[in-house]
């Protein structure tokens, strides 16, 4: 899956690509692996302890979508309903804007020492850290302290971060990202041959896994699983569409 920590209908996906995976017959044999993906490489990071104001991600979203702040303050709502649906708190009025080229080093690194379900937990800790919490996860003291509570070693993390150790290879999933003709996240590519876009529904997410198993498995049948529709939502460079 590609997506950034700071994507709100990432985090969405996530949820519903979970739900999906629970109806799944074959959840046992599903590896899932996070990829990089930036909104913008060039944001810059608010340390810790910044004030955010009520009205500063409506604000964000006026100025990025050239509307007056109300209409930014309904994106909001709309989006903060949206997410409760499928479980997830979305605290608009807290987010600290962040670099995330960081959070992905640390991502990486979490694949690296434990695997799927340790870099599965490392990308629950900061979106729920972003989105929730209010952390300025673009801060590399606050990344640290999440990435250890998530179970990484706090002095590797540290290593890492002031090295920029994985920084080429977040470029490296950034442009595998684009030679896929990838624009937006979230982004599931199942098997190298099916890519899903957007937040899509756990019944078109299911459909997609159903039909890529199917054709792994050729003695399955199919009952017209693996179609898409056109609510998914997706987050991209120039902005998430909320």
């Amino acid at each position: 899956m590609w997506s950034d920590v700071v994507c709100p209908w990432c985090y969405v996906g996530k949820r519903r690509f979970e739900a999906a995976l629970g109806r799944f017959e074959h959840a046992g044999d599903v590896e899932v692996t996070w990829k990089a993906f930036e909104l913008d490489q060039n944001a810059s990071s608010h340390p810790e302890g910044t004030q955010v104001g009520p009205d500063d991600y409506a604000q964000r979203l006026s100025a990025k979508y050239g509307t007056g702040v109300e209409r930014g303050r309904e994106m909001v709502s709309s989006m903060t309903e949206t997410a409760a649906a499928e479980g997830v708190e979305l605290r608009f009025d807290r987010a600290v804007k962040a670099n995330t080229v960081d959070a992905h080093q640390v991502i990486h690194l979490a694949l690296e020492r434990g695997g799927p379900e340790l870099q599965g937990a490392v990308k629950e800790r900061l979106l729920r850290a972003y989105f929730t919490e209010g952390e300025a996860v673009g801060d590399r003291a606050v990344l640290q302290r999440l990435a250890v509570e998530a179970g990484l070693d706090a002095d590797e993390v540290a290593a890492v971060l002031a090295e920029g150790r994985y920084v080429d290879d977040v470029r490296s999933e950034e442009a595998e990202a684009s030679a896929l003709g990838i624009t937006g996240v979230p982004f599931f590519v199942i098997d190298r041959k099916y890519g899903v876009s957007g937040a899509q529904s756990p019944d078109v997410l299911l459909g997609a896994l159903q039909r890529a198993w199917s054709e792994r498995t050729p003695q399955l049948v199919m009952t017209g699983a693996g179609t898409t529709s056109a609510d998914g939502e997706a987050c991209g460079p120039d902005g998430c569409a909320i």
